[in-house]
C-alpha cells in the first residue's frame, strides 16, 4: 500500500494515478480506451454542471465524454477525441470523508466512467473490479 501523501495531491499527482489505474484496467475495459485523452481538472465546467444538473460541483468526480465505439460513423467527423475527465478537488473531497485510498478511488472511478459509457452494467463492473482484485 502507498503511504498517503501528507499534502493534497496537485493535478499532476492525480493525472500519474489515473495514468497508473490504466494500465491496470482489466482487458475487458482497456481495450475499449486505448486512445482516449485522460484530463484532470479541479471541477467540471460550468456548462458540465448545467447539462447534469448538479446540485454541487462536489457531485461528479469523473465523466467520459466522446462517442460510444458501438455509434460511431465513417460518415461523422469527430471534432475531439474521448476524454476521461478526472474532477480533483471533488476527488480529494470524497477521500477526505471515506478514508478510502486515493489510487483506488481514482481507478473506481475511471472504470465506473468507461463502463458507464459502454453500457457496462453496475453489476458488470462490480464484478470486473471484484475478479481484478483477485
Amino acid at each position: 500500500m502507498d503511504e498517503p501523501p501528507r499534502y493534497a495531491p496537485d493535478l499532476a499527482e492525480i493525472e500519474r494515478l489515473a495514468e497508473r489505474a490504466r494500465a491496470s484496467l482489466p482487458a475487458e475495459l482497456a481495450v475499449h480506451i486505448k486512445d482516449v485523452v485522460l484530463r484532470v481538472e479541479d471541477f467540471c465546467d460550468a456548462e458540465t454542471e448545467r447539462e447534469m444538473a448538479l446540485e454541487s460541483p462536489y457531485d461528479l468526480l469523473g465523466l467520459y465524454r466522446g462517442v460510444n465505439k458501438l455509434d460511431e460513423s465513417v460518415a461523422v467527423a469527430r471534432r475531439q477525441p474521448d476524454m476521461i475527465f478526472l474532477y480533483r478537488v471533488p476527488l480529494l473531497a470524497y477521500w477526505i470523508e471515506t478514508g478510502e485510498e486515493l489510487y483506488a478511488l481514482v481507478r473506481h472511478t475511471m472504470i465506473h466512467e468507461i463502463g458507464h459509457h459502454f453500457g457496462f452494467s453496475d453489476d458488470d463492473m462490480e464484478w470486473l473490479e471484484r475478479e481484478d482484485a483477485r
